[in-house]
């Protein structure tokens, strides 16, 4: 059986996070400082240091980049080292520098009051990313992602990926044929 409430009149969802949200987002998803030219993590104790990208840039990567590839279980600490290379291409190009800052400063309009890391719904900022699903910008973050994130010798656990096979004798000498499924 479902339930169905009805909104009490004059209600709305506030922008921010709201205390069940909070709640709800447990470790993932933790507040981040900036401070100086950081971004740090106080509750799971690691930091970002950037060089060529603001730190608040690099702070609403780290959410882009969890939003575009949402999983729950791994740690915000694997999106940072994710989204580094952004910043450690834009020392060195100033285009690529442009392209992140213009395209965080656009989400952040778009986001309004609070910018996108202000947003607490998830929704309502997949819908923002939805917009912009076509744009050189998404597409740069979104392709990094791809490798940046999942490369990471140390999440393929989380996923349970046992990681390359041919330094362990290739994959038909460690279960190709084992047919205990059926």
């Amino acid at each position: 059986m479902v339930t169905v409430y009805e909104k009490k009149p004059g209600y709305e969802k506030k922008p921010g996070l709201s205390r069940r949200e909070l709640l709800k987002r447990g470790g993932a998803g933790a507040l981040l400082i900036i401070s100086g030219s950081a971004v740090i993590s106080p509750e799971h104790a690691w930091g970002l240091e950037t060089s060529a990208l603001k730190p608040e840039t690099m702070a609403t990567l780290i959410q882009v980049a969890r939003d575009i590839y949402p999983h729950d279980q791994v740690p915000d600490k694997y999106y940072a080292i994710a989204v580094k290379g952004h910043d450690e291409t834009a020392a060195k190009d100033p285009a690529h520098k442009e392209l992140i800052e213009k395209g965080i400063a656009e989400l952040d309009k778009k986001a309004g009051k609070g910018g996108y890391r202000g947003l607490g719904w998830e929704e309502e900022r997949v819908a923002l990313l939805t917009g912009i699903e076509k744009t050189p910008f998404f597409q740069a973050v979104r392709g990094g992602l791809v490798v940046s994130l999942y490369n990471q010798k140390e999440v393929w656990p989380i996923f349970g990926y046992e990681g390359e096979s041919y330094s362990k004798g290739g994959y038909i000498a460690r279960g190709f044929n084992d047919i205990e499924w059926l």
